[in-house]
């Protein structure tokens, strides 16, 4: 994995490094000793899982790096570190992932660390079916919605459309609790690519709307509330 450590005091980012190499896993390293430079590098930022990035820093702060960071690259994970604890509010606005106080990281980086892979671990569940095209293995986050569609089931992901002769009911146990509603007979969706349900209708957030049964929209509702809350 790859991990940025963004602070302009070198011996701020030498502690961070060295307690991230005693954590025993074989990550790939990169300091900044300012935000712009950070910002200067975002293809390397584009491939991190991690980015430590210190609030208080001359020029460009962390907290706008961080904003920089989440518009270009969302699924980041940014740990906020600083000396003041009345800055935690202000992560919450950045959508960092954790923060951290520089007097406690020999206390905290370790169970940050946990919490983080985990999730990371969570966000990259991968399911793999024997497709017309063959067999192809995806990413579950990947996967839009499936539709059936002349006696097959078509998934539609971010980049293209696999074709399946596998039952909608055999598909929706595969995806049990990966995040997917069955609205009806024909659709299976990944309530990450929700917009919005109203009036019995489902957008996405590609713009397709799909009707939702008077029958089973109270159900719909719900499990979306849910995993709403849940996130």
């Amino acid at each position: 994995m790859k991990i940025a450590v963004c602070d302009d005091r070198a011996d701020d980012r030498g502690a961070i490094k060295a307690l991230l190499e005693a954590y025993g896993r074989d990550f790939e390293i990169r300091e900044y000793g300012s935000g712009k430079s950070l910002c200067g590098d975002m293809d390397y930022i584009r491939e991190c899982g991690i980015v430590f990035l210190d609030i208080n820093m001359e020029g460009m702060d962390g907290l706008e790096v961080a904003r920089q960071i989440k518009a270009e690259c969302p699924k980041v994970h940014i740990v906020l570190v600083t000396a003041y604890v009345n800055y935690a509010l202000d992560g919450y606005k950045v959508k960092a992932s954790r923060f951290l106080l520089k007097d406690d990281l020999e206390q905290t980086l370790q169970e940050c660390m946990d919490d983080i892979l985990r999730e990371i671990r969570q966000e990259e569940r991968v399911v793999e079916f024997g497709f017309v095209e063959g067999n192809v293995r995806l990413k579950v986050d990947d996967i839009i919605y499936i539709e059936t569609s002349k006696h097959k089931n078509v998934f539609y992901t971010k980049e293209q459309t696999f074709s399946i002769y596998k039952k909608m009911d055999e598909l929706e146990e595969d995806l049990r609790g990966m995040g997917f509603v069955r609205i009806h007979q024909s659709f299976l969706i990944n309530m990450k690519y929700i917009e919005r349900i109203s009036s019995y209708v489902m957008i996405l957030t590609t713009g397709k709307e799909i009707s939702v049964p008077k029958s089973r929209y109270p159900e719909v509702k719900r499990q979306y509330t849910l995993f709403k809350g849940a996130e």
